[in-house]
């Protein structure tokens, strides 16, 4: 689809700006033009639903944007398999049954066979058609009824107790590493792109290299010689069934001053996230920032696909700006790229340990590591 930004008009610009007043978010008023008060909107937007904010509407804003504008009982809700139903009224429904004790996964606002489960098993204990379709009477029964869950996320709560079962020690865990591609940004193109990606790739190999070294058993999302979408890399993960994925990717900018690193996880405005993915993603920002001359970006929630639409935790690090001469250099240097491959192995040992090692971070190294994981067998 094309780009949406400041000054454009037409039908697709009405509906956009018919969308962020419904949003609340645009006092109101019929128009076509992509206007500065339209900007505001779609940056606050944005920036509400994790989104890069950049004012610009392209296909992963507009996508959310689409998502927004669905509110619960104004259509019916079923599980479709060849193109599953998204949008806030999903994620609201989730939220419900979540709250009744019916859902126990990601309220992430996807119509899967979680979401049809939990549905069916609420429909057969209050006498509906256990049908897993949510329609007016499936509806009409939900609002009448209150919360019964206390005490956390039942969707944390299992991801933590998960963790807790497998052990401390590293070996058999299963991890997919997910190596950007370069050419996938604007501003990623000729020389620089394909340098982001052989980056990017070496830095993947490095980390599987020190995996496998510990007994993991590590997979790469994509082959290295295309450029897989994010849906795509999320379905290999879903397929490998892995226990973890971390994916390494490099950050841009127009202004090359922008610099440093940044760790991202699923997390969104219904006030659901990705424990497991959270606690990874802080682990690996810290490690690296105290190992690294890189700048602490700190750790952020995002609404991304790569993050989304995984059914295992997700840590995104954006491991330095590409476009910035000093991160850069640091990245070319395969001298730090071993002390960030080894930074991202510490960050999951700890994941593992559920904060039983007290060593200061940047401090664990990978011999201390691979001498305690022999021991342990």
């Amino acid at each position: 689809m094309p780009l949406f930004r400041l000054g454009d008009h037409g039908s697709a610009v009405a509906e956009i700006r018919a969308i962020l007043v419904g949003l609340g978010l645009l006092p109101g008023g019929e128009g076509d033009v992509f206007d500065d008060e339209c900007d505001r909107a779609i940056r606050a937007f944005q920036q509400q639903r994790g989104l890069i904010v950049d004012g610009i509407v392209g296909p992963q804003t507009y996508r959310v944007l689409r998502e927004a504008s669905y509110r619960l009982g104004a259509r019916v809700l079923s599980y479709q398999l060849s193109a599953p139903m998204v949008g806030d009224d999903v994620a609201t429904l989730q939220s419900r049954l979540q709250n009744l004790g019916y859902y126990t996964s990601l309220v992430d606002g996807i119509f899967g066979p979680n979401t049809h489960n939990a549905v069916c098993l609420y429909q057969s204990e209050y006498g509906l058609a256990s049908d897993g379709i949510c329609g007016p009477a499936t509806l009409r029964s939900l609002e009448r009824l209150g919360t019964r869950v206390t005490g956390g996320s039942p969707y944390a709560i299992r991801q933590e107790e998960k963790v807790r079962r497998s052990g401390p020690q590293l070996s058999g865990k299963r991890i997919l590493i997910d190596p950007g591609s370069g050419g996938l940004h604007p501003l990623s193109t000729g020389e620089l792109a394909e340098r982001e990606s052989d980056l990017l790739w070496d830095l993947g190999a490095r980390l599987e290299g020190r995996m496998s070294a510990a007994g993991m058993q590590t997979f790469l999302s994509h082959d290295g010689r295309g450029r897989p979408t994010d849906n795509e890399r999320a379905r290999v993960a879903n397929l490998m069934d892995a226990d973890l994925m971390i994916s390494l990717r490099c950050a841009h900018y127009k202004n090359e001053r922008a610099n440093g690193v940044a760790s991202f996880y699923f997390g969104n405005n219904h006030n659901s996230y990705s424990t497991i993915g959270r606690n990874l993603a802080g682990f690996i920002q810290r490690e690296i920032v105290a190992r690294t001359p890189l700048t602490d970006c700190r750790t952020h929630e995002r609404t991304w696909d790569v993050l989304r639409l995984t059914r295992m935790p997700v840590a995104l690090i954006d491991v330095g700006y590409i476009t910035n001469p000093r991160d850069a250099a640091i990245l070319a240097d395969s001298d730090w790229r071993n002390v960030i491959a080894d930074a991202i192995l510490v960050a999951v040992k700890r994941l593992y340990l559920l904060d039983q090692d007290d060593r200061p971070t940047g401090t664990y190294t990978f011999a201390e590591l691979l001498a305690a994981e022999n021991a342990s067998h």
